[in-house]
């Protein structure tokens, strides 16, 4: 039977997503013939009961498809509104548009909300975890995070090379309100010397201590540090009450601030917030292959009807698991005994407490 498949992609933007659709589009077309069309920017394009047509050269430029290399997405995304306030129209623009199954691209947050809905709506459901915090549980890899950690890593190298020349501390705040593991896989791999994540509690002390001593053991005047935006003290340092709170300028200068004159050394900081950057720019390799084996995966399990199913990428492999049983365990946090903490820890870099 021709089936008629929706594809949407919901939450922040990241790289690999337009790789998604493309798997999707060209195996659902040569292999089932069936039809697939956009749902643009989400639950929105739901409820106004807009879709896309899409096609497996409709964006070729003289055979060249575009798709493969292109960051964001081209159904666009949201991230705000209330939808489930508008859950009666959208649960009948699913049947308007007639519309057989339908594949979510999404993040933990953006994905129990489209879950919601299609427990209420009885809708034929596939997800694909999207996410560059990587925080979406069964899951090791989730697209954007491969190439977000490149772009960190990037400018880790960049500012380094800063950092050495004018004898300065480079503070690099990355994003992870909640889960560490973007910081922590870009700081190992950066060569950072202090890594702050939300799971380990860091200490100002701890800080100035680790600092002093690589510049006292090993003649080191300079350092990089690398900071989740979610990064928590086990006690916030009242030493330097002027200096500027978390919530007005936000983790990375709190820390510049509160280090700035922590020894009898004058600690020269700068501070990198990365921000968007973090989203944006051409998937990784890695992050290209994950996401279109996923798309492809995505049209199987349509075609073997296997719905209310998340594809996760596990020891190489692609499988399906329960989209409630990844939701119920996500937010999928940094367990502070873990391998990388341990060669984090094994490495001198200062990772919290103390």
């Amino acid at each position: 039977m021709k089936k008629r498949i929706g594809i949407l992609t919901s939450g922040g933007d990241c790289p690999g997503l337009n790789c998604v659709i493309r798997a999707a589009v060209s195996h659902a077309t040569l292999t089932f013939n069936w039809e697939v069309v956009g749902i643009p920017y989400a639950t929105q394009g739901l409820l106004e009961r807009q879709t896309v047509p899409l096609n497996i050269h409709g964006w070729d430029l003289r055979g060249i498809d575009p798709l493969i290399n292109m960051g964001g997405t081209i159904l666009g995304s949201i991230n705000k509104g209330d939808t489930l306030a508008a859950a009666p129209a959208i649960l009948a623009s699913y049947e308007a548009l007639g519309l057989d199954a339908l594949i979510a691209v999404g993040g933990d947050g953006s994905l129990k909300i489209i879950h919601e809905l299609a427990n209420m709506g009885n809708w034929n459901l596939v997800a694909i975890p999207k996410t560059i915090d990587n925080d979406v549980a069964l899951t090791e890899r989730a697209i954007g995070f491969d190439t977000a950690v490149n772009t960190v890593v990037d400018a880790i190298n960049r500012l380094t090379f800063t950092a050495a020349s004018h004898d300065r501390v480079m503070i690099v705040e990355v994003m992870g309100r909640t889960a560490g593991h973007l910081a922590l896989h870009s700081g190992i791999a950066g060569g950072a010397d202090v890594i702050l994540i939300p799971e380990v509690p860091y200490t100002v002390k701890g800080i100035c201590e680790h600092l002093q001593e690589l510049r006292d053991r090993w003649r080191r005047k300079f350092a990089i540090i690398v900071v989740a935006e979610g990064a928590n003290s086990s006690l916030e340092d009242l030493d330097n009450p002027a200096s500027c709170s978390v919530a007005k300028c936000g983790r990375g200068q709190y820390i510049a601030d509160q280090i700035s004159n922590c020894s009898s050394n004058l600690i020269d900081t700068r501070v990198s917030v990365l921000g968007h950057i973090q989203r944006g720019g051409i998937p990784s390799a890695l992050d290209r292959l994950i996401a279109t084996v996923f798309g492809k995966n995505a049209i199987d399990l349509i075609a073997q009807e296997k719905y209310d199913q998340m594809l996760a990428w596990q020891n190489g492999n692609v499988v399906a698991v329960p989209i409630q049983d990844a939701l119920d365990q996500s937010p999928a946090l940094v367990d502070p005994k873990c391998d990388l903490v341990q060669i984090a820890h094994s490495l001198g870099i200062y990772i919290g407490e103390k």
